[in-house]
């Protein structure tokens, strides 16, 4: 299932060539997998009060067309499951008019905040901790 996030380009994001600064799209793609998360019922303190918390460990950006100040864009979210410790999450930041703007995609894990170690089933965790497991694609 994918998920969207609706972002206005704010004109303090963008960089000296007047375009959206490189950094910012993390910033947004973040802002996407936590509404996601909330969406799925798990904001960010009741991952931590089950001891638990999503960890990025690789992202990688493929920036395909530029954005100025004012455009109005999504963020889509989609989660990749296979076995193992680690997920992955495909993002898109889109305009409006379908240009895609950048490609992201993350490899991430859940931490035991405790034992400071990746979870080992983290689809099994989210799916256990969700009230709606079916937009993290479980």
């Amino acid at each position: 299932m994918t998920f969207f996030v609706p972002v206005v380009v704010r004109g303090y994001e963008l960089d000296t060539q007047g375009h959206l600064n490189q950094a910012v799209y993390l910033s947004y793609a973040e802002h996407a997998r936590w509404e996601l998360l909330r969406a799925a019922g798990l904001p960010q303190d009741k991952l931590i009060a089950s001891g638990v918390g999503p960890v990025v460990l690789e992202t990688t950006i493929k920036y395909r067309s530029e954005l100025r100040g004012g455009d109005e864009v999504t963020i889509s979210c989609e989660f990749g499951w296979a076995s193992g410790k680690v997920f992955s999450m495909t993002q898109r930041v889109e305009k409006l008019d379908g240009t895609v703007s950048a490609e992201i995609t993350v490899v991430a894990g859940l931490l035991d905040l405790t034992a400071r170690k990746l979870v080992l089933d983290p689809g099994e965790r989210f799916r256990a901790l969700a009230e709606q497991p079916e937009l993290l694609g479980l």
